[in-house]
């Protein structure tokens, strides 16, 4: 099996490193994620559940634009609500009617949605709940679980702080998933100082022991604001986000990426005693009610509901996870590497033991199926689009690329069936 030529590709990224810091514009779709020298640089267009690079080489695409393309690439009923918005104007002197339009949508599907404010990224939004979280307790600290972007007061906590002022970084608190005394040891430390507990619902690893709502529970014990980071689980593990499927109400709440099926906005929802910092506190910005990224939301959320949606994502997607590991079972890599996550977004875990290294492990697996068509990024982010035929042909692309990865451990190097460099993390565990 021939790797893809990528010609094109490998010249605009020549262009790209002497004009563009770090080469690209989000890390996550950048050179170090996949393997170079096999994998492409740059896709050109999409359609469904396919794209195509600036080489002409077409892929099933699992990563689906970093998780907003939930309905499939140019789904038409999105794109004709696009263009008919285009045919009035982008973004206006005065308010559009359709900021009144979604906020009323969102309302009726989001359970503690009681008002709405938008932004375009998912780091606006949380940002934003922060800020009117301190804003309402008069408080400072901020515990923190999960991912939440690229602003100071997430971003201080990881390796990836430089530029970070110490006296930011001090004020956020990390605690750990599914250990509700790791909260607590916090709150014990500086009782009293603490303005909200943002968390992801769920990344990976399932809630155990309705810990979501003990988190809840206990950030209000303490007087804080209890705020769900819906940017990857919203729309996503049901309608009306991972908060709906828990059966946990939080204070607030921030949504973006499957809102829109890929514009740009992103959503603060949540109580309106709360959301009502907002008529002082400041979060404003020219684009904040930019109108193709509205009417794209409208009818992203208008199909997701209508097409009953989710139900068909949760279905394609067992049958992505549940197939893989029997395959991987099969062909004697049951320890090696599975599919582990809910059906709407599960991710590959690769463990080379004491004898592989698990990046090594997974670029292989990922070489070889973008060899085959499959442009594999570490998790399968389903959406419409996935129907029967594509998910047969991905898991036949699985099994070939597994039956490469369990000869290379029976060899006992995976480096020599590598044709390009190992892939490495931004910063997030795998």
């Amino acid at each position: 099996m021939n790797k893809p030529r990528i010609d094109a590709s490998e010249a605009l990224w020549r262009r790209a490193k002497g004009i563009i810091p770090a080469g690209t514009q989000t890390l996550s779709k950048g050179p170090t994620q996949f393997v170079d020298g096999v994998a492409p640089k740059y896709l050109q267009r999409g359609k469904g559940c396919h794209v195509w690079d600036v080489d002409g080489n077409r892929y099933i695409d699992y990563g689906m634009g970093l998780h907003p393309i939930i309905l499939g690439y140019c789904y038409p009923a999105v794109d004709e609500a696009i263009k008919r918005q285009l045919e009035d104007g982008i973004t206006f002197t005065l308010m559009h009617p359709l900021e009144v339009e979604l906020a009323e949508l969102l309302i009726e599907t989001i359970p503690c949605a009681e008002s709405v404010r938008y932004g375009k990224n998912g780091s606006d939004v949380t940002s934003a709940a922060v800020r009117v979280a301190r804003a309402y307790t008069g408080r400072d600290r901020i515990a923190l679980c999960g991912y939440h972007g690229w602003q100071d007061w997430y971003i201080g906590t990881t390796e990836r702080n430089k530029g970070v002022p110490a006296a930011v970084r001090e004020l956020s608190h990390v605690f750990e998933y599914n250990d509700i005394d790791s909260l607590q040891a916090l709150f014990d430390a500086h009782p009293g100082e603490f303005a909200a507990v943002i968390m992801e619902p769920m990344g990976v690893v399932e809630p155990k022991d309705d810990f979501l709502n003990k988190v809840k529970e206990a950030a209000h014990t303490h007087g804080a604001i209890f705020i769900l980071d819906e940017i990857i689980t919203g729309f996503r593990w049901a309608l009306g986000g991972a908060q709906e499927y828990f059966n946990v109400t939080p204070d607030l709440a921030a949504f973006g990426k499957c809102m829109s099926n890929g514009m740009p906005v992103s959503a603060l929802a949540g109580k309106k005693e709360i959301m009502d910092q907002l008529e002082e506190v400041f979060f404003s910005f020219t684009f904040g009610g930019e109108c193709l990224s509205l009417a794209a939301s409208k009818a992203t959320i208008t199909e997701l509901r209508d097409k009953n949606v989710t139900p068909f994502i949760w279905a394609q997607g067992a049958k992505i996870r549940d197939g893989f590991n029997a395959l991987a079972a099969k062909a004697g890599l049951a320890a090696f590497v599975r599919f582990v996550g809910l059906p709407p977004r599960t991710v590959a875990a690769f463990t080379g033991g004491d004898h592989f290294v698990d990046l090594e492990l997974k670029s292989l697996f990922q070489q070889e199926c973008i060899k085959r068509g499959v442009l594999f990024t570490g998790y399968n982010a389903i959406s419409f689009a996935h129907d029967d035929q594509v998910v047969d042909q991905t898991l036949g692309v699985y099994e070939e690329a597994l039956g490469v990865l369990a000869r290379a451990i029976g060899d006992g190097s995976i480096k020599k069936f590598l044709e390009g460099d190992v892939v490495r993390p931004v910063f997030r565990k795998v």
